[in-house]
């Protein structure tokens, strides 16, 4: 299991966590999500999701909310992270 940041540049904000929303009742199976937080000004998100695989995120991630941001997929540096959720 790996810990995936997925860091958005998002275009229509109602309409991306909109999407999240719907992503989040159907996680695939073995998939956790562990963070999701926005910009105040809502033009950035920031993502952490656990799953098998850095592209099992990205395709999943990308069928709820790719139209609407521009995302960068990267697995994390959990064994040096802080705070990060368990």
């Amino acid at each position: 299991m790996i810990y995936v940041m997925a860091v958005s540049t998002v275009s229509d904000d109602g309409k991306f966590w909109s999407g999240l929303k719907k992503a989040h009742a159907n996680l695939p199976k073995g998939a956790t999500w562990k963070l999701a937080i926005a910009s105040k000004d809502g033009a950035t998100a920031v993502n952490v999701i656990t799953h098998d695989s850095l592209d099992g995120v990205r395709d999943f991630f990308e069928a709820y909310a790719g139209p609407y941001a521009t995302t960068e997929y990267r697995e994390a540096d959990a064994a040096n992270a802080v705070g990060l959720p368990r």
